[in-house]
């Protein structure tokens, strides 16, 4: 399993896990993740990492439906501005390849905010750490586990 399952399972949190055949072709991951298991795209979540401030990187956690404001990102984060960062660094700093990088069980934790919207589904669905998996849990314990905020983040 992945570091993100494994996680869950050590701290006991309820989740529900989501496999499909990921298809290579497939223009969004997230998008294809939510057709793929069913779910509306404002519930199916993605993790994108930011650069703050040419400097230190952040977790953003945004519904597939829609694209990151940086704007208000960097604001969530008290920064002065937010960038996408480079996937060598997505990949150094947290341990997952694009497409399949989860906010849970990174390699070295990151700040993370989490769009408000999450707070009002019973639960939404982020990446399992893998193509082809993602996880189902409540946007509390989601959370709890990243030692998250929510915030406005959404484009």
């Amino acid at each position: 399993m992945t570091p993100a399952v494994e996680l869950l399972r050590a701290r006991g949190v309820a989740h529900a896990l989501h496999e499909y055949e990921h298809d290579p072709a497939a223009p969004s991951y997230g998008l294809e993740a939510a057709e793929k298991i069913g779910m509306h795209p404002d519930r199916v979540f993605k993790t994108l990492v930011v650069r703050l401030d040419h400097r230190r990187l952040a977790v953003a956690v945004v519904p597939v439906s829609g694209p990151l404001n940086l704007k208000r990102m960097a604001k969530a984060c008290a920064a002065r501005k937010a960038a996408m960062a480079a996937t060598e660094d997505v990949q150094r700093a947290t341990g997952y390849v694009p497409g399949g990088v989860s906010p849970l069980g990174q390699k070295r934790p990151l700040p993370t905010v989490i769009d408000a919207t999450a707070a009002g589904y019973e639960t939404v669905c982020v990446s399992g750490g893998r193509r082809g998996l993602d996880v189902e849990l409540s946007p509390g314990d989601l959370r709890d586990l990243l030692d998250a905020e929510f915030a406005d983040i959404r484009g």
